[in-house]
């Protein structure tokens, strides 16, 4: 065994720790982050496509408002209107693939441009547009709308907008820590 100290000049030989960069180790952990969030919302995105049917019934159920509190008075914000339903679910199942995307090829370009801090900063834009698509639709989407408009935290069946905040602060999450550390652009030194 190894004590802590020696652990990695004798992994990495004497001078092995100082070839590390670490700027590009940290680079390397915000693309894989970017990663697990294309990971998340494609799952998403695919659960909802061949899952249609269960997953309709919550959007149905919502926007119908069926399930809130029996004397709320807030009901007349219900949509009835099945394809009015539909179109909002494919609106949501289109918002989470198209994160997906974004976050796919994002982690893609980052893991490509890892070695550069300049290349890598260039290659954000795709991260952070996917990052931003899905908090929008969760933050704006689901807890807004479907929280608190069609009032989904009533709801003992379904309730979403705990699963909702959820996704939202894990893209909030990555999105801080991929932006972390940056120079805002046009800002002088």
């Amino acid at each position: 065994m190894y004590a802590v100290d020696e652990f990695p000049s004798k992994v990495l030989g004497k001078h092995g720790v100082n070839r590390i960069d670490p700027g590009m180790v940290i680079r390397l952990c915000k693309a894989s982050l970017v990663a697990a969030m294309a990971l998340l919302l494609a799952l998403v995105a695919f659960n909802n496509i061949v899952d249609y049917g269960d997953n309709w019934n919550f959007v149905h159920h919502v926007m119908g408002m069926d399930t809130v509190f029996p004397d709320s008075t807030q009901r007349w914000r219900a949509i009835h209107s099945a394809p009015v339903q539909q179109l909002f679910y494919l609106a949501i199942i289109g918002a989470e693939a198209l994160s997906g995307a974004l976050l796919m090829l994002g982690a893609a370009a980052l893991f490509r441009q890892a070695r550069s801090e300049r290349d890598f900063v260039r290659a954000l834009a795709l991260p952070v547009a996917g990052l931003t698509v899905a908090m929008l639709l969760y933050g704006g989407g689901f807890v807004a709308v479907g929280g608190e408009w069609f009032l989904m935290w009533q709801s003992k069946s379904w309730g979403g907008s705990d699963a909702a905040a959820r996704i939202f602060l894990l893209n909030a999450a990555v999105l801080i820590v991929l932006l972390a550390g940056r120079t805002p652009a046009g800002a002088e030194s």
